[in-house]
């Protein structure tokens, strides 16, 4: 309630009619958020590799997330490691990690341009970007700094994504699951299969490294049957006149050109939601305008495809 009082009225709208929305967009894309049930802080917990070590509080602090192997990226800004103001503004690393890969419920920033980075922000400020999973990034735009922004695009602009972090598989079936606490999706604990049917369903290749933010342990994209090919005649040809070649834009080997963002490799739950709300209206902004078109005569199958195919390609 404290963060919904920092809102401008023009955010709150935008999150009451984002809400309206969510109610018809696909759960698996759009969990429901839960918050952690007091994790435990008398366990001291460390990842294969790293010689740090600390409990589950810790690891799940907004304002200090792990940092398992601080000498394999750049030192990290304030805002990227610590946050700023609180209780809204977390440090970016808690959902994006210090490696800039992030998880399947939040986006992957490495490598993204600066500019790109900070546009974002100001749309997810003044409103423009209020998908129904855009809450937490919202409340954090009220209230970080311009040079703190400045810092954190800079920071993760210079990283490159990690090879094979995710990876797509196409299936009929995929393990059961269920949605933890802060939105990530892990394998149920008694086990079992269930039809994949028309979803992503993304699981953790470790589920325990995943809850400790391991950043070498990555994701499994589960898609359906022939929707990587599907995918790719869309991104290549437009799927005669269905929409448009996405290399127009993002560049032949889908690694952006100037402010236009790489998507090739990107987690394909991501880009699933990002099509979708371009489509549904609530991610706006000048950037989108041309985006529009291209997704206007999408279905959410098409939508699926596409995603699995981006994600599947080389980052």
């Amino acid at each position: 309630m404290r963060l919904l009082m920092c809102l401008s009225l023009t955010v709150v709208c935008s999150a009451a009619a984002a809400a309206a929305i969510a109610a018809d967009n696909p759960q698996w894309a759009y969990p429901t958020i839960r918050q952690p049930a007091n994790p435990d802080n008398t366990v001291m917990k460390t990842v294969p590799g790293s010689s740090k070590h600390y409990t589950q509080a810790q690891i799940d602090d907004p304002f200090n997330p792990p940092d398992w192997f601080p000498n394999e990226h750049p030192p990290m800004p304030q805002i990227v490691a610590h946050g700023g103001q609180r209780p809204a503004g977390r440090a970016c690393a808690q959902c994006h990690l210090p490696t800039g890969n992030g998880h399947p419920e939040s986006a992957s920033l490495a490598g993204l341009p600066a500019d790109y980075i900070h546009r974002q922000m100001a749309e997810f400020k003044s409103g423009r970007r209020a998908g129904p999973a855009a809450g937490a990034m919202i409340a954090v735009a009220q209230v970080v700094a311009e040079d703190d922004i400045a810092a954190a695009a800079n920071y993760f602009s210079k990283l490159k994504p990690t090879p094979d972090y995710n990876k797509v598989v196409e299936a009929d079936t995929v393990p059961k699951s269920y949605v933890g606490a802060g939105g990530m999706r892990l394998p149920a604990k008694d086990g079992g299969t269930e039809p994949l049917g028309n979803r992503i369903i993304a699981l953790p290749v470790d589920a325990t490294a995943a809850v400790l933010r391991d950043p070498h342990s990555g994701f499994v994209y589960f898609v359906p049957q022939d929707s990587i090919a599907k995918g790719e005649a869309l991104v290549a040809t437009g799927g005669d006149g269905k929409t448009v070649g996405c290399s127009l834009c993002h560049g032949q080997e889908l690694k952006g050109m100037g402010e236009v963002p790489p998507i090739a490799g990107r987690s394909a739950t991501y880009l699933f939601r990002q099509l979708n709300d371009i489509q549904d209206g609530t991610r706006n902004g000048p950037g989108i305008a041309l985006m529009k078109p291209v997704v206007a005569k999408l279905d959410q199958n098409d939508m699926i495809a596409l995603a699995a195919y981006l994600a599947s390609r080389t980052p």
